[in-house]
Formats: structure tokens, C-alpha cells, sequence
């Protein structure tokens, strides 16, 4: 086994051809700040250049996979300069993971909420527990998913669900995640980890080069799809953080309220 040491806010560790990587600020609910994309831009980039890998797990630490991003942080940002640096390493970040020459596996626990989502959504396979909390919930303070979100919505449930998810904002459980195609299983609370190990022997077990070889022309197919969704959510999220609605929806999320949206 090889444990990478390089990295302040995530685990990444090798066995064989399975690298596994934790996202790794629990008291935050692994919330997504600049830190935490960083070091996961990072580590993606040491497991997409290592020939011995081909499985990824990515999962979270703490008691859930992860809160979106850091709303503390995104709040700092002081101005249209600092926030393209961001929206473009979410870009990067999303990319990578999408664009990964391996089979790649998401493990969800507890929440997984907006860029957290749409992250695992860059993944192939999906696994959740029962009673994970699922949501695209961008609309509840005023702005567009972004992580390619529309994009990897619009794949999995077609353009008019996707919208309507989008829109409603709705928080999912397990089961009902998986009834609407939206991750791949559900499993009973506790036994996550045993659902990722079978999936890896699965996988083990197989043609992996005939399987990488199928997604590498998915990829090819629809990268510049995926790259134009990431460049207009990156103008559309611009546009609506200056929206009163935006303000509104952060005053009522620190407020613990709930939001009197005006449409502006």
C-alpha cells in the first residue's frame, strides 16, 4: 500500500490497482473551499498519471461526503477576478474527474449537496446509503448549479427532469435518488463500504481496458458538451450572485430563515 502525504485536506492511499481518496475537512461536512480543491485537483492529477491504477473510489470523511461548497469562503471573495479563479478551478476540477482514464466510484454517507453532488455526478458509478441527503439545491440562495451540473443532469435524467430538479431544489434520500436514476445503489446504512468493495472485485474481475477503452469515446463524444456547460455556468453564476435574490437567499441562510425571494 502507498499513503501520499503531499495533501492538508484530503487521503489518497494505492493498493494494487484501487487508489481511494477521502475528501478530509469532516468538521466542515467536507465542505468545498479553495484549500480542499486544491489538494483534490491535485491528488486527481497523481491518480490520472499512474499507469497501476485503474478503479478510483473517492468517498468522505466524517459524517457525510460533502456540504457543497464552502459558503464562508465564497462570500470572501472580493470581486469578478477571484471568483473566475475559483469558477475555473471547479472547471479543472470537474474535468479531470470526468475526463479520468479510470473507472471511478463514488461512496456517499450523509449529505452530499451542491458542488459535492455535482462531483460525485463526474463519477461513473454512484453508491449512497439509505439515508444519505441528496440535494441540487443552488436555488435556495439564488444562483445556477455550476460543477457541470447541467451537463451531468441532462445525462442521467434527460432535460426536462433535470430542469425540474434544478428548480425544485429538493433534497433526496437514498432510495428515492436511486429510483430516479440519480445515483446507481442504495444501501442499507452502515454497509456503504461493503457495497464499494464489491463493486471494486466487480470491476477487478473484469475487461477493465475493454471498459476504460468504451468511456474513453463517451469522453471524446461529449467533453466539449461538458466544457461549454462549465463556461456558461461559470457567466451565469457571476450574473446572479449580483441578483437581490442571492443576497436575500445568504441573509436568510445565516439567519436561519427561510428566503422571500422577489425575483430580481
Amino acid at each position: 500500500m502507498t499513503v501520499s502525504n503531499h495533501y492538508e485536506t484530503v487521503k489518497l492511499h494505492k493498493e494494487g490497482r484501487v487508489a481511494r481518496l477521502q475528501l478530509n475537512r469532516p468538521k466542515s461536512l467536507n465542505a468545498l473551499d479553495a484549500g480542499l480543491m486544491k489538494d483534490l485537483l491535485g491528488a486527481l492529477k497523481e491518480v490520472k498519471a499512474d499507469p497501476e491504477v485503474s478503479i478510483l473510489v473517492l468517498t468522505g470523511e466524517g459524517k457525510g461526503f460533502s456540504s457543497g461548497g464552502d459558503i464562508k469562503s465564497m462570500l470572501m471573495l472580493s470581486g469578478e477576478e477571484q471568483f473566475s479563479g475559483i469558477m475555473d478551478t471547479i472547471s479543472e476540477l470537474v474535468m479531470t474527474l470526468y475526463s479520468m482514464p479510470k473507472v471511478v466510484v463514488t461512496g456517499i454517507h450523509g449529505a452530499a449537496a451542491g458542488l459535492g453532488f455535482s462531483l460525485a455526478l463526474a463519477s461513473d458509478y454512484i453508491l449512497c446509503e439509505e439515508d444519505s441527503k441528496l440535494a441540487m439545491n443552488f436555488i435556495g440562495i439564488g444562483l445556477i448549479p455550476d460543477g457541470g451540473s447541467h451537463f451531468l443532469l441532462q445525462e442521467r435524467l434527460g432535460t426536462h427532469k433535470a430542469k425540474r430538479l434544478i428548480w425544485n431544489g429538493k433534497v433526496f434520500e437514498g432510495q428515492e435518488a436511486l429510483m430516479k436514476g440519480l445515483v446507481d445503489e442504495a444501501l442499507p446504512s452502515g454497509k456503504l463500504e461493503d457495497g464499494i468493495e464489491r463493486y471494486i472485485k466487480q470491476c477487478l474481475a473484469a475487461p477493465t481496458r475493454a471498459m476504460l477503452k468504451t468511456k474513453e469515446v463517451y469522453v471524446s463524444l461529449n467533453k466539449e458538451r461538458l466544457q461549454h456547460a462549465l463556461d456558461l455556468e461559470k457567466e451565469g453564476q457571476w450574473l446572479m450572485r449580483q441578483t437581490d435574490d442571492h443576497q436575500e437567499g445568504i441573509r436568510a441562510f445565516v439567519e436561519k430563515r427561510r428566503p422571500e425571494f422577489k425575483g430580481n
